[in-house]
């Protein structure tokens, strides 16, 4: 069975960096794809592939990552809203997907849509 797990911003917005990275490994750990509201600092995601590539083992074979951004084809007025939004209540921006290797074979994005390729999951 394919597990998602959606994780709101506000579960995570006070968080620490390190508390951010345990929290989504803890989650893709237990075979779950993480859909994540927003995305994490371009920091948090070089220290999360760093403890991933650290905690590769039999069990755990790392994960897949992607972020889809919204369009940013927007007037002036909305470009100036969004950056007082972001001021004010931080990065919601976006969406992160995160998974476990053995699950996600390849996260593919486009304009108009996401291709998530699993490997064939064996049935109990």
């Amino acid at each position: 069975m394919l597990t998602f797990q959606y994780v709101p911003f506000n579960e995570i917005e006070n968080l620490s960096s390190e508390r951010r990275i345990s929290k989504i490994l803890g989650i893709v750990k237990r075979n779950k794809i993480v859909l994540m509201q927003g995305r994490l600092k371009t920091d948090e995601e070089t220290a999360l592939i760093e403890r991933t590539m650290q905690e590769v083992s039999k069990e755990f074979k790392g994960i897949e990552l992607c972020t889809i951004y919204p369009n940013n084809e927007k007037n002036k007025t909305a470009k100036i809203k969004q950056m007082l939004v972001k001021v004010f209540m931080g990065d919601r921006d976006g969406l992160t997907i995160i998974g476990p290797a053995t699950i996600i074979k390849e996260i593919k994005r486009n304009p108009d849509k996401i291709e998530l390729f699993t490997y064939n999951l064996k049935r109990n």
